[in-house]
């Protein structure tokens, strides 16, 4: 098989590789016996960090990856009659093929939301049953940030549903796959938007911002969570060598690189967006915006005929073929002549 060195997409941004400084920090770890299951220096020295960002209540989990991530936290903040509302476009309700209700056995209460986000009302129209014993029990909100549509929570959007979410009796979980986008759109300390803000249990994300493979639990709250280390084995993200999964954590940490490549991915979309802005201003037609570019993404309606002529020449995926959406995602790695060059294809193939 025949690999393209120079191959350059817009589909993911787990399309890109590995950032460098991550790859060196695996190297570096390769070393000399460390104790399996956690208990090496990596892993402490990772705990440390998290407590230094999150505060001295914060325990820390690596895992294998989102899904595990997400599964191991949730079930870990409910009893198996616990139910979840969540956003319809999210992670654990569309890509995680069941993982959730099949591997935890809770239920999913979905919502239709424009953009991708809760709001405390929006999570009314599912938390709602308490004490019925034919209605799964609503005991956690489930948010991601930044969202499967791009758009991203300001810091006050998640204390008010922290706030209304507590009132209730339950726990308030965020999606962090892309937290360092967030992180780098806002401007403001991890902690501001998270634990400061009232969110009980984080899943960390890393892989689309440069990991191998690797994500974390990170338990905010102590009191709302139970039985992790258990969890944790039996939901199979209980790496024996975890020094390497907590490697690379570290290495996104130390010196703000997860702030910088997630910056960087998000100044990439920005420009794309900017410059097919401008192209509609000077009259290119068929191109509009479906929402709001506020990190990595960039999310179009197009004619499916000018998207697929666009998509054999540089990969992309459909968001909603029926609606002619598609999403055009930047990476850590994007460069400045990737957006532009693309930013010319889809002008090309608009104006054919």
């Amino acid at each position: 098989m025949t690999i393209d060195e120079q191959a350059r997409g817009f589909a993911s941004d787990n399309y890109a590789g590995a950032h460098p400084e991550v790859l060196a920090a695996i190297a570096a770890a390769n070393v000399g016996h460390q104790v399996a299951y956690g208990e090496d220096a990596w892993t402490a020295r990772l705990l440390e960090t998290m407590r230094d960002l999150f505060g001295g209540q914060t325990e820390v989990f690596p895992v294998f990856n989102g899904t595990g991530a997400n599964v191991t936290a949730l079930t870990s903040v409910m009893p198996r009659w616990g139910a979840v509302v969540a956003a319809s476009t999210a992670h654990i309700n569309t890509d995680e093929g069941g993982a959730p209700e099949r591997v935890s056995g809770l239920k999913l209460l979905t919502v239709e939301t424009p953009d991708g986000k809760l709001t405390p009302g929006l999570v009314d129209r599912e938390a709602w049953g308490w004490g019925n014993e034919h209605r799964a029990q609503p005991l956690a909100v489930s948010i991601t940030q930044t969202t499967e549509l791009g758009t991203l929570y300001t810091v006050d959007e998640i204390r008010a549903i922290a706030d209304h979410a507590h009132a209730r009796g339950m726990t308030l979980h965020m999606d962090g796959a892309r937290i360092a986008n967030a992180a780098a759109a806002l401007g403001v300390p991890l902690r501001d938007f998270t634990v400061d803000a009232g969110v009980d249990i984080l899943s960390f994300g890393a892989t689309k911002n440069g990991a191998l493979y690797g994500e974390a639990v990170v338990v905010l709250d102590p009191s709302v969570a139970e039985g992790l280390p258990y969890l944790r084995k039996l939901s199979m993200q209980l790496a024996s060598k975890m020094r390497f999964v907590s490697a690379q954590l570290l290495a996104l940490l130390d010196d703000d690189l997860y702030l910088r490549s997630a910056g960087h991915a998000n100044a990439m979309a920005a420009r794309l967006r900017a410059a097919l802005e401008s192209a509609v201003a000077g009259g290119v037609d068929g191109l509009t915006f479906s929402q709001p570019t506020q990190a990595n993404a960039v999310f179009a309606v197009l004619d499916n005929a000018v998207a697929d002529r666009i998509r054999e020449r540089v990969r992309f995926y459909d968001w909603d073929r029926a609606a002619g959406e598609v999403r055009w995602m930047t990476a850590f790695d994007t460069t400045v002549d990737d957006v532009d060059a693309f930013a010319a294809i889809i002008v090309e193939e608009l104006t054919r």
